[in-house]
């Protein structure tokens, strides 16, 4: 997703003079290695976490660097797009204090992971393997993991790397590469269900808190990069995102498609002004920028740019382009207020302000 660049990236939040001036963000957090997530639990309304890259998952309380929750580093390869790639708490962690990593390991495959912490920290012993995806290559991994209304986990598997997924295994319901997967984690010899197949590189996903309808930004191979969108009903329903027979709405390949229901992104947006590679976010739904309630917020790891739209009847509309840039822009994140962050592979936060 960020291979080419992530060394000489440099986080910057540069005004655009031309953009609206409601939306601004301010600086949160520096001096940390490159970051890919960026998360928090309502069992710990204080605290906000950062995943780093190299292996380790980093909290502040009330806005300052507190402490280490946990440290794999032994276990994670790390650099380009590999490395510990996000977390996610259960809904119950108040009461089971469990939690879930994706990382790549030492030998470059995929592992979901299950922990439980204990006073406050991560339990390393604690570990429990809840999936292993053999990597073809070193990038197109995904690495997002959510959590839906209905307390199941869902992963992002990216379709295994290379140029123009050789393999065709992003349409192929026999590979996990290339799909969106769930799981009740908590039920005991449960199996990974394929709700999604068709995605190059889900970078990041998310749902809305809200009314749990889902975006995904998905990362484009030459020319585009798109978001997608499923409202929360549909979801269920075995969703077939294009890739690698569409790069976004334009045909890529004469590969027949896959099955499922064909559903083209809600956005759009070229390789013109520096864009490479999109980095999906979240609809905003807290309380410090009013201006923002209801905007899904989204931007680009080149370029720096940031967008923000509204879905109504299942369309992206009032589309723009936000007065600020944030360089090396890796991640999103929110807190248990709804307040929105974005990290950077400079190791940077930044908070959206109005």
């Amino acid at each position: 997703m960020f291979a080419h660049v992530l060394a000489a990236a440099v986080a910057l939040a540069v005004p655009n003079a031309t953009a609206r001036p409601q939306l601004s963000v301010q600086p949160y957090a520096s001096g940390l290695p490159a970051l890919t997530a960026i998360a928090s639990t309502p069992a710990e309304p204080r605290r906000l976490y950062a995943v780093e890259q190299v292996g380790r998952i980093v909290y502040f309380v009330d806005g300052r660097l507190a402490g280490t929750f946990l440290d794999i580093r032994d276990r994670v390869v790390s650099g380009g797009e590999q490395g510990l790639l996000s977390v996610a708490f259960s809904p119950g962690y108040a009461r089971n204090h469990r939690f879930y990593v994706n990382y790549t390991d030492k030998s470059g495959n995929t592992r979901v992971v299950e922990f439980r912490s204990r006073n406050g920290q991560a339990v390393r012993s604690s570990a429990r393997q809840l999936l292993f995806v053999r990597q073809p290559y070193a990038n197109h991994n995904g690495g997002e993991l959510q959590f839906d209304r209905k307390g199941l986990l869902y992963v992002g598997m990216g379709d295994g790397g290379s140029e123009g997924d050789p393999g065709n295994r992003a349409q192929r319901l026999s590979e996990r590469l290339g799909k969106l997967l769930r799981i009740n984690p908590l039920r005991r010899g449960a199996k990974w269900k394929i709700v999604a197949l068709g995605l190059r590189n889900p970078w990041r996903f998310s749902f809305d808190r809200a009314n749990g309808d889902l975006y995904i930004g998905d990362v484009g191979q030459a020319n585009w990069e798109e978001i997608d969108y499923l409202p929360r009903a549909l979801i269920s329903r075995l969703a077939n995102y294009g890739w690698h027979v569409y790069e976004g709405r334009v045909r890529y390949a004469n590969t027949a498609l896959g099955p499922g229901r064909l559903v083209a992104p809600v956005y759009v947006y070229s390789h013109a002004g520096g864009n490479c590679s999109v980095t999906g976010g979240y609809v905003y739904r807290g309380t410090a920028v009013p201006a923002a309630v209801g905007r899904y917020f989204f931007g680009d790891y080149c370029s720096g740019d940031v967008w923000s739209l509204r879905i109504v009847g299942g369309r992206a509309v009032d589309v723009r382009q936000e007065p600020f840039r944030v360089g090396s822009l890796t991640t999103f994140g929110v807190d248990v207020a709804g307040e929105l962050y974005l990290g950077t592979g400079a190791g940077r936060i930044y908070k959206l302000a109005g």
